[in-house]
């Protein structure tokens, strides 16, 4: 008999388990009931509509089949054709031995190969393929009446789909002693099935009501593990005492207010008042900030900062990158004034000094920063991963700031928190929108505050897609860029790449494919991208100097930015782009968030088929910050339908919340989720944090539940010895990366 840690080596033998371990990772019997079916088929003939690349697994009827002599090697090949009444495929073998007393006219087969493509037409060339008896006698049909659903795996090289299903059924015939991971009175509570029944109703179903049971029981008790693992951690931060942090009356934030040229948005204020409440409590505050583009959250965190100062503590704010932490620092001090300024000549009374620290500052400038820092002289500190070295040390570290969190994992989060006396409270931003279902499961042990109407001030920003192949619209993209700086105002060009074919070369943009993702619920699986010519990709080092040369920019001020460059190039030429020295700026994305030109009108994407839905509205936002309606031209040269809707809903839309959802839908969810998600991506392989919304819910509903009545779970040992294997996971993870 067999448990789900079994290994499959000894179970299956030496080749199969093999095949499945060095392509699929699959090693224990639990890894091969992991690995469920995509999809099902019937008996019925059915060849579906497969793409050139898919692995197609399909039942059909040969309609014909012929041998003849091959003209230029010795021997016949067999050529036939197949069909399920609707469609037809041809089917070539080109030795015939051993098939053309098989593959012969009304014979119903099932087959499986990779769809590749002859003078115009699909066919399977060398395909696996069986009579329904012989696969039902495998275990591929069920029964001799072929009766019951054929589930279809995605493809393993060198293992035939009905090789793994013989392989799942010798499994399930030795299974013995399932552990059940959801508690009997919740099962019984929302009809679910055992986890036995489940994994016998995933790979041996006889219709798709069992499978649909299989799967609820399956995401349920994934999302019920994640839901009281975050449960848990929710209950382990209340339970941490620290010191609460409240403004003084007529200290600096109460200034602040009184100077703010401004009212703040309805929104801004409620979640303000949130912010400030949690933090004048005992215990840390853990709150994720979500804003649109331009939502106004930097003065938000500001008061917070502000009224950690007021308390007699510093606060910290951790930028990805040398471009925003600058940028912050100077918008920080802008905003603030002589309040910024203590101990400096003019500085007002109740002032505090705002300190910048990144990895490239001159040795004297780092050392009077780390001083500055040490001693509390320094009440704001903006920095770069350059905070989280051991050197840096605080002295009284009461608030910590993380703008974009995407861009960092929890443990950098964490070693920052860790440099305070006291736990620091520790406020998350984002101007990336996120789904509830994914901040339920991503930031499930944060409390969320959204920011969502837009400042009084912001000017729309019309969108629009322009394809390279119609040069018309390309010749008047850039006299529609130089007429925007003729009225006054600036435009930035946006590259993916910097030029040249060094490894930063993409600036650490992680771009989409064109054609998108292979989609794992989809018909078939592109196992193999067919050989295409890759067009180059658009980099700053060449377009600034195309477009210098374009009759239509003549004259105009250009100026590039990108990562490879000095970090004192990149403040100055972000100072004279500012300054309204620069009338374009060609850069990489490292304007796409924080960088505030409110006199920049227009942007230009190139190749903005290469960036995902989220990204594009990202940089979009650096258009039409002032008095000025923005405009965002995405220029592509792709003829792909996938990117083409990407495209269009950017130019459609201006709602964060809708394309973020999109680019869920569009992009694999670990692509969006990102490295924020406490390692869930390895976890949840049947749950979809966009599908099963009512799922979750009703999962975190139930694990809140069950921890109110028992926090360590002492009551269910099963569901506690697999939450304690996440955590565990994640903590080796976090380990390994530290």
């Amino acid at each position: 008999m067999a448990t789900e840690e079994t290994r499959l080596k000894g179970l299956l033998g030496g080749q199969a388990a093999s095949k499945l371990a060095k392509h699929r990772d699959i090693e224990t019997v639990g890894d091969l009931l992991a690995f469920a079916p995509r999809r099902y088929r019937t008996a019925e003939a059915d060849l579906g509509h497969p793409a050139v690349g898919d692995f197609l697994v399909a039942v059909a009827r040969v309609e014909s089949a012929s041998t003849r002599q091959m003209a230029k090697r010795r021997g016949r090949m067999l050529e036939a054709t197949i069909t399920d009444g609707r469609s037809h495929m041809r089917v070539t073998f080109f030795d015939a031995r051993g098939h053309e007393h098989k593959l012969v006219a009304g014979r119903e087969l099932l087959f499986a190969g990779t769809v590749s493509q002859f003078r115009g037409q699909t066919q399977l060339a060398h395909p696996g393929y069986a009579t329904l008896e012989e696969a039902a006698a495998l275990g591929e049909l069920g029964d001799a009446d072929h009766t019951g659903l054929i589930p279809i795996y995605r493809h393993v090289p060198g293992v035939h789909p009905w090789t793994i299903t013989r392989c799942v059924r010798l499994v399930l015939g030795q299974l013995d002693g399932v552990v059940d991971t959801i508690p009997e009175i919740l099962r019984s509570k929302r009809d679910l099935l055992d986890r036995a029944g489940a994994l016998r109703a995933l790979h041996a179903p006889r219709d798709h009501g069992e499978v649909d049971a299989a799967r609820r029981h399956l995401r349920y008790e994934e999302a019920l593990v994640l839901q009281s693992l975050l449960g848990q951690r929710r209950i382990a931060a209340a339970a941490v005492a620290t010191r609460g942090r409240s403004a003084r009356d007529g200290g600096l934030l109460a200034e602040f207010d009184a100077r703010l040229p401004f009212e703040l948005t309805a929104g801004q204020q409620q979640v303000s008042a949130e912010i400030l409440g949690e933090m004048a409590r005992p215990t840390p505050m853990q709150r994720l900030l979500q804003g649109e583009v331009g939502s106004g959250k930097t003065v938000v965190a500001l008061r917070a900062m502000l009224a950690a100062v007021d308390s007699g503590g510093q606060a910290a704010l951790l930028a990805p990158t040398e471009v925003l932490a600058a940028q912050h620092a100077g918008s920080i001090r802008a905003m603030l004034g002589d309040l910024a300024e203590a101990g400096m000549l003019g500085g007002a009374e109740q002032a505090t000094r705002v300190t910048l620290l990144t990895g490239s500052m001159s040795a004297a400038r780092r050392k009077q920063a780390m001083l500055d820092i040490a001693s509390g002289d320094a009440g704001i500190v903006i920095g770069t991963h350059a905070l989280l070295e051991d050197r840096v040390t605080f002295a009284d570290l009461a608030l910590v700031v993380v703008d974009e969190q995407h861009r960092f994992g929890v443990e950098q989060r964490d070693a920052l928190r860790a440099k305070g006396r006291t736990p620091p409270h520790v406020l998350v931003m984002t101007a990336t929108p996120i789904p509830r279902t994914v901040a339920m499961t991503v930031f499930g042990d944060m409390e969320t505050s959204t920011l969502r109407e837009l400042p009084r001030g912001r000017q729309p920003i019309t969108t629009h897609v322009v394809p390279t192949q119609k040069p018309g619209w390309v010749d008047r993209t850039w006299q529609r860029v130089a007429e925007e700086v003729a009225a006054g105002r600036q435009a930035y060009v946006v590259c993916p790449r910097i030029g040249g074919d060094g490894p930063d070369d993409l600036d650490g943009i992680d771009l989409v494919d064109e054609h998108g993702p292979a989609d794992d619920e989809a018909d078939g699986e592109r196992v193999e991208e067919p050989e295409a010519p890759q067009r180059p990709l658009a980099a700053v080092e060449e377009v600034i100097e195309t477009l210098r040369a374009h009759p239509a920019l003549e004259g105009l001020t250009l100026a590039a930015l990108h990562g490879r460059m000095a970090p004192d190039d990149k403040d100055a030429v972000m100072a004279a782009f500012s300054s309204g020295g620069i009338d374009v700026l060609v850069s990489t994305t490292v304007i796409e968030v924080g960088v505030d030109v409110p006199n920049a009108s227009t942007m230009v994407i190139l190749d903005a088929d290469r960036f995902g839905v989220s990204q594009l509205h990202q940089l979009r936002g650096r258009v039409g910050r002032g008095g000025d309606p923005g405009v965002c031209l995405l220029m592509t040269a792709t003829e792909s339908d996938v990117a083409g809707e990407r495209l269009a809903a950017v130019a459609r839309s201006s709602d964060g919340f809708e394309l973020a959802r999109l680019d869920l839908e569009l992009r694999r969810e670990g692509d969006v989720l990102g490295r924020a998600q406490h390692g869930a991506r390895n976890h949840l392989q049947h749950l979809s944090v966009l599908r099963d919304e009512a799922i979750i819910e009703l999962a975190r509903e139930d694990a809140q539940a069950l921890l109110a009545d028992d926090p360590e779970l002492s009551a269910h040992p099963q569901l506690r010895a697999r939450v304690d294997d996440w955590a565990d996971e994640e903590q080796a993870a976090y380990l390994e990366k530290g």
